[in-house]
Formats: C-alpha cells, sequence, structure tokens
C-alpha cells in the first residue's frame, strides 16, 4: 500500500463543510499518520498469517541442520542379539562427531536413526518392526551383512525404509567386510615365512550343507587334493588358535556359502589374508572380486577347467617358493582392514551427520536379491 505523502497534496482536496483555517492546516499531517498506521497493521497481519501458514501446512520440518551433529541413533536390537562394546566414533574414525549411539528402545520417540538388523524382525514383520507411526523425520535404516539366501521375508519389509547398510558396494551406507589401504608407513613385513608354511591347504565351515556349491566343489576337489577340514563335523580348532593354526597352510578354501554379488566375507578377509594364506575363492565373479582385490591376491576357482586342473595348479605352486611369492607382492604398498560392529555404526554416524537424506526404498527385496 502506498504511504502518503506529507507534503501538502498539489491537486485540489475538499475540505469538509465547516473546517477551519486551523484545522485545515493540520488535516495533512493526520492523513499522513492515519496512513503510516494502517500500513502497519496490514504488515503485521501478514506476518502472523504466513507464520501460521508455515506451521499447519506441508510435512514436518526435518530435524536436521546443515553440517555434523550429534545425532541420537537407536538400534533396535543387537544384531544376532550379541552384545559389543561401542567406543566413541571419534576414536574409531578421526574427524567424526561423536554419535549417541543405544539400544534403549523407549528413546524411539526421540532417535533420529533407527537401525534395524534384518535377522531379528524377519519372523514376524509386523510385530518386530518399531511401532507406526514413526516421528516425523526420522530415518529408518535396513542393515544386514548376510547374503539374500540368508535373509527371509525380505518382500515383508518393503515401503518401511529410507536407507540401505550392508556389504553391497551400492548400499547407502557400504560396511564391506574388509579392504585394502595403502600403507600409511613402511609395512614391516611384505614376504612372506614359507619356512612357517607346512602344510598345504586348509578349510575352516561351520554350515555344511552338502547340496551347496561349496560343498559340491570340495567333494571333487577332496579326491585330487589333501584338504585340512576344520569346523563342526570336522576337525576342532578354537576360534582363539584360529589364526595360529591356519597361518601353516600356503592356501585356504575362501569358499563363500552361497554366491551373490559383492558378497566377499570374512573367509577371505580374515581367515585367508591375515594368515598369510593365498585365499582360493569361490563366490561372485573374478571380475567382482577385482573390484575389490589386485587380480595376484587371489586364486579363483573359475579360472579352472576342473576341479582336478585346481588341484594341479596348487601343488605344483605349492613346491614353487618363487611363484608362491608373487601372490603377496601387493603387501609391498596394501594392508587389509577388517570390518568390525562398532565400525560399521560408527561409519553410519559419519554418513547420516553429513547427509541426512530422506527417501523412501521402494522395494529391499527388490534391491537386494
Amino acid at each position: 500500500m502506498p504511504v502518503p505523502s506529507c507534503r501538502r497534496p498539489l491537486h485540489t482536496v475538499h475540505w469538509p463543510i465547516g473546517m477551519t483555517q486551523a484545522a485545515r492546516a493540520q488535516f495533512p499531517w493526520r492523513l499522513c499518520l492515519s496512513g503510516m498506521l494502517l500500513q502497519l497493521l496490514v504488515a503485521l497481519c501478514f506476518f502472523f498469517y504466513t507464520q501460521v501458514s508455515l506451521d499447519q501446512t506441508g510435512p514436518p520440518a526435518p530435524r536436521s541442520t546443515p553440517g555434523p551433529r550429534p545425532l541420537l541413533i537407536l538400534l533396535w536390537t543387537w544384531p544376532f542379539h550379541r552384545p559389543v562394546a561401542l567406543s566413541p566414533c571419534s576414536k574409531i574414525l578421526p574427524g567424526t562427531a561423536d554419535c549417541q549411539l543405544t539400544t534403549n528402545q523407549s528413546v524411539y520417540p526421540q532417535a533420529d536413526v533407527v537401525i534395524i538388523h534384518h535377522r531379528e524382525v524377519s519372523t514376524h514383520p509386523r510385530s518386530q518392526l518399531p511401532p507406526q507411526p514413526r516421528p516425523p523425520g526420522q530415518t529408518w535404516v535396513w542393515f544386514s551383512m548376510e547374503s539374500p539366501s540368508h535373509c527371509p521375508s525380505l518382500s515383508a519389509l518393503d515401503g518401511y525404509f529410507n536407507l540401505t547398510m550392508s556389504y553391497r558396494s551400492d548400499s547407502d551406507i557400504f560396511t564391506p567386510y574388509g579392504w585394502l589401504e595403502p600403507w600409511l608407513e613402511p609395512p614391516l613385513q611384505t614376504q612372506v615365512n614359507l619356512s612357517a608354511k607346512t602344510d598345504l591347504v586348509a578349510w575352516v565351515v561351520s554350515n555344511w550343507n552338502s547340496t551347496s556349491v561349496r560343498v559340491l566343489y570340495y567333494q571333487k576337489l577332496r579326491s585330487h587334493l589333501q584338504v585340512h577340514v576344520y569346523g563342526q563335523g570336522h576337525m576342532q580348532l578354537s576360534k582363539e588358535d584360529m589364526l595360529e593354526t591356519l597361518a601353516r597352510y600356503k592356501f585356504y578354501l575362501a569358499f563363500e556359502n552361497s554366491l551373490h554379488r559383492d558378497y566377499i566375507t570374512e573367509k577371505l578377509w580374515k581367515n585367508a589374508l591375515e594368515a598369510w594364506a593365498v585365499p582360493v575363492v569361490l563366490g561372485p565373479s573374478r571380475k567382482n572380486y577385482e573390484r575389490f582385490l589386485p587380480p595376484d591376491a587371489f586364486i579363483h576357482v573359475d579360472d579352472f577347467e576342473s576341479p582336478v586342473d585346481l588341484a594341479r595348479y596348487l601343488q605344483k605352486l605349492g613346491s614353487d617358493s618363487l611363484g608362491y611369492q608373487r601372490y603377496f607382492r601387493w603387501r609391498e604398498t596394501l594392508r587389509p582392514r577388517l570390518w568390525s560392529m562398532g565400525l560399521a555404526f560408527c561409519k553410519a554416524c559419519r554418513e547420516l551427520q553429513w547427509n541426512r537424506k530422506y527417501q523412501t526404498v521402494p522395494s529391499v527385496a527388490s534391491w537386494f536379491q
């Protein structure tokens, strides 16, 4: 609304009948003051109207703010019901602001993020998931380190989650079982100690399924190659003694329990690489393995026409010191690192501090399978 001029108008003014000359002299100032008060009143009304409109319409405003900030992250259940000690994320991942990680379900209404491990909500998803409707702006993260073959009821979880967290490289929060990173300082050891390698091939297996791909392959391989098998139903091996025992072997059968994209587990990263044994892998394709490892860091069963050919190669390589040492050259520049539960949660903490995107995964089942 235009403000009335505080100067005497140039055009003709029709004064009210009976108005005195003195009153006429003061009239323009009264007109100016009235206009200014009217404009102020309109501005105040508009301000309060817009504030009420913003409060009462549209989706709830997200609770996140730009930049890292402390987040309250609720772990709906401990994965596999196995609690672990959680160190501050600023110690596990330097440069990461600490999040408040808790398994206390009573804080659910205040939680910024809820991480839900698949196994514990896969039996009866409707009753095992957190209550609905969820608090406004709260993010749900679907979490699993198991392959699709061991994740039942996936389709029952469609439409509930905003983000994914798994070993899959296309997860929103990528938490692999292991990875290679450059040495920060010159390594102390890059050559394998051949004098400690007194045996040829080992395999640790806890889930024996006679119809699985890995067991069927082993059944053909053992006819041509001696393999020392540890685990339930085979030679006993404690967790405390496992790495020391496996370090005696030149090769380790890092055979996965199911064949899926990016599913490369501790069988390679811990059992083989931590024991300085060359991994013989059965899992996804060689090309998939080479996304995470140098091509000469492992032996893939697909490189051979049959288990017989693989057996011959391992026997020959086992007696070729120079050829065997070539599988360890990558250690001159790279070192293996292992996944841990605490590290996984801190990666989630770091990612969510900087990226509180609130999307919806249309179908966890379609994506993961």
